[in-house]
């Protein structure tokens, strides 16, 4: 990973490695992590801790963090993301198929989950919301990896680890070979390739122009292709419903969420 540029790039970084651990951490712990000298790092920290970004329990010592940081994130949530048309449509689609349903786009080569509904009975899984996993392996992922076009598409693939999670997690050729059947049919599938016992069914959202502007996915645990593939209609029209809200609103340019720079 590339240094952070300047005093903004590098408190940035800290707080994002904060945000990493999903709870408190200590600062022996962050320091451990390497990148910044001792005196580096709490100057950080005391910054991010005096613009309310971060908390530090005076008890413990450890950081989390802030509330500033949750209403920032409630902002772009509702500001900048397809989340808040998107979710009657989802709503729907969770009634009808009584599966859990996920909303997603890519940030950085990576998936990002915007909006999550559990079924009556939540699957345990590891997406939530704001929680950003693997494209390579993931439903969402890769129904929108399989309409970016050839230079964005390439600078997807190259943030993607190719980590074997499963037996059944593709490598990049398998990926890329799954792309034309993708792109005929208008779905992906996860076929328990990023978690054992875990399929899902994802369309991408696409504008009228065909730009990726996310993805929506119904997943299940234990109930196989079979369950869902009877869902593919329901599915694909909730994309096509949310691409249409979406027409009519000032939705962010995709070079900005979904590829580096």
């Amino acid at each position: 990973m590339a240094a952070p540029d300047g005093t903004v790039g590098k408190a940035m970084d800290v707080l994002e490695r904060v945000a990493s651990y999903g709870g408190p951490v200590r600062f022996a712990d962050l320091l451990s992590e390497g990148g910044y000298p001792k005196a580096t790092l709490y100057r950080l920290l005391q910054v991010l801790v005096n613009q309310r970004l971060l908390t530090i329990d005076r008890a413990t010592g450890k950081y989390e963090l802030g509330v500033r940081l949750v209403r920032l994130a409630h902002q772009a949530w509702s500001q900048a993301s397809l989340a808040p048309l998107a979710r009657p449509h989802l709503e729907h689609l969770a009634q009808v198929t009584g599966q859990a349903v996920h909303l997603a786009q890519l940030d950085g080569g990576q998936v990002l989950y915007l909006d999550k509904l559990n079924p009556a009975q939540p699957v345990e899984m590891f997406s939530a919301i704001g929680r950003v996993g693997p494209a390579y392996c993931t439903g969402v992922g890769k129904a929108m990896l399989a309409f970016l076009p050839g230079e964005a598409l390439e600078s997807a693939l190259s943030q993607q680890s190719f980590h074997r999670f499963t037996p059944a997690t593709l490598d990049r050729a398998g990926l890329l070979a799954e792309h034309e059947a993708i792109r005929r049919e208008g779905v992906a599938w996860d076929r328990q390739e990023h978690e054992p016992g875990i399929t899902c069914l994802a369309a991408p959202v696409l504008s009228d122009a065909g730009r990726v502007l996310g993805a929506v996915s119904i997943t299940s645990a234990g109930g196989g292709e079979a369950l869902l593939a009877a869902h593919t209609g329901i599915v694909k029209d909730t994309a096509g419903a949310i691409a249409r809200d979406a027409a009519a609103w000032r939705f962010p340019e995709q070079s900005k969420l979904n590829v580096a720079e």
